[in-house]
């Protein structure tokens, strides 16, 4: 994790208006993965809990914002079964990104296709349970 980031009390620039903010178990390490294998930088993260969970963490991926959480069941925010949602990723070189998230752990469900739309895309799941479409122009 950036050193700076961490003791940055600023509010990081938000890189999208529509942006998601998942719950995981195992947000710290949900965030390192995403770094793995996603490229992610940290942006800020909030220290721990007496517990170990963190209520927020937000990275830039891709040229945007996520944003994630430890579950809070006391507060109304259980952990659920992430489902009905993907989060897509388009990208220019979509061998390049599908490689470093699979060797960093991602399981893939769909490989990378040529779609009838006319690009490549592609699903993989990440150990938090979260699916992660790829999606690239065909070269």
């Amino acid at each position: 994790m950036n050193t700076a980031a961490q003791q940055n009390t600023r509010t990081p620039k938000v890189l999208n208006g529509l942006l998601p903010y998942i719950m995981v178990d195992g947000a710290v390490k949900a965030a390192e993965f995403y770094t793995r294998a996603f490229a992610a930088a940290e942006e800020h993260r909030v220290p721990a809990d007496e517990s170990g969970r963190t209520m927020h963490i937000h990275l830039h991926v891709n040229g945007s914002s996520l944003m994630l959480s430890d579950p809070y069941p006391e507060y109304g925010q259980p952990l659920k079964t992430p489902q009905g949602y993907s989060l897509q990723l388009v990208v220019d070189d979509i061998d390049t990104w599908w490689k470093r998230a699979v060797d960093a752990g991602a399981e893939v469900i769909m490989p990378v296709e040529k779609m009838f739309w006319g690009g490549r895309y592609g699903q993989l799941k990440d150990p938090f349970g979260v699916i992660w479409a790829i999606s690239g122009p065909v070269e």
